[in-house]
């Protein structure tokens, strides 16, 4: 099955419903792979692009600091499946030699992918099912967003 990178755009509130939004971009094209998550996870998302340090580690922190300890290398994340839905990620990781994929939410997955600086992947049949195309000619709707995320403060996810 064909796999596409994506670039992570950002996260944002999307209005009215108030529901946290994670944002990708298919890497050598025009599609872009809306993501509802929540509101933990969005906070770690931003937390992470705008390279905010909490005074202890929130869960993908420390889940990234086992990982170290342990030696465990991140290799990559795909968005592998959609169903009735929901979206399905895959994280590959090394240990000791040995590839294994875990099951995971995209919202935690996209969250140690930014940490851990690992790319993100989609399958090419979720993007045919779930990717829109946001027509910017001078690319002002992802600028936009990002300066959303330059000012965005904590409570604006919870």
């Amino acid at each position: 099955m064909a796999m596409v990178e994506l670039t992570l755009i950002g996260v944002r509130v999307e209005l009215p419903a108030n529901q946290p939004i994670v944002l990708l971009k298919e890497k050598t094209g025009d599609r872009f792979l809306p993501i509802w998550i929540g509101a933990f996870e969005a906070t770690a998302i931003a937390f992470a692009l705008q390279g905010i340090e909490t005074a202890r580690p929130m869960t993908h922190d420390l889940m990234k600091n086992i990982m170290d300890q342990l030696g465990i290398t991140m290799k990559k994340v795909v968005i592998c499946d959609l169903r009735e839905g929901t979206f399905f990620a895959d994280i590959t990781m090394d240990y000791e030699g040995k590839p294994y994929k875990i099951d995971a939410r995209p919202s935690d997955a996209i969250a140690l992918a930014v940490r851990t600086g690992v790319s993100i992947y989609s399958d090419e049949h979720v993007l045919n099912e779930a990717s829109v195309f946001i027509q910017t000619e001078d690319e002002d709707e992802i600028e936009r967003f990002r300066d959303f995320l330059k000012d965005a403060k904590p409570e604006d996810f919870m």
